[in-house]
């Protein structure tokens, strides 16, 4: 091959690769061996998931928090603050209170999806939500968990 025929194939490589388009993957794991693995494309934008965990028992002893006083609350109190959409799952939940006792009881799990970009215009409302909420119910808390999240709808 001479100098000029690889200068010439050398350069329609870079070309080519120039013009391959680049597509994002998400690699899955379904089991603990590298065969498991499986690729799909990334799908969608960057988010970021914030779950809350509202429990319906009273500390205090008083009756549960009924779910007809729980969706109010989120009418008047979650939905004012992401009127976007959320999500309610019924749950069953169980932790140890301040006194060490381990307590059973219904709840509800919310579920909240924003831009990455919005997450510090939505911290405040979302710790307006677990404040509200354990003061009107007393609540000892509100659990609070998120998460990295690519959303695409």
């Amino acid at each position: 091959m001479t100098s000029y025929t690889r200068i010439a194939a050398a350069g329609a490589a870079v070309a080519l690769a120039a013009a391959t388009p680049v597509v994002a993957h998400a690699t899955y794991r379904t089991g603990t061996g590298p065969e498991t693995a499986v690729s799909a494309p990334a799908r969608g934008a960057a988010y970021v998931e914030t779950r809350l965990f509202f429990g319906t028992g009273r500390p205090d002893g008083g009756p549960p928090v009924t779910e007809k006083q729980f969706l109010a609350f989120v009418d008047r109190t979650v939905t004012p603050r992401f009127p976007a959409g959320l999500t309610i799952r019924d749950a069953r939940g169980q932790w140890r209170d301040r006194s060490g006792a381990i307590e059973r009881e219904r709840s509800y799990e919310v579920v909240l999806l924003y831009p990455v970009a919005e997450a510090r215009t939505h911290d405040p409302r979302i710790e307006h939500i677990r404040t509200a909420y354990e003061r009107k119910y007393a609540q000892e808390s509100v659990a609070r968990a998120d998460a990295p999240a690519r959303v695409d709808f």
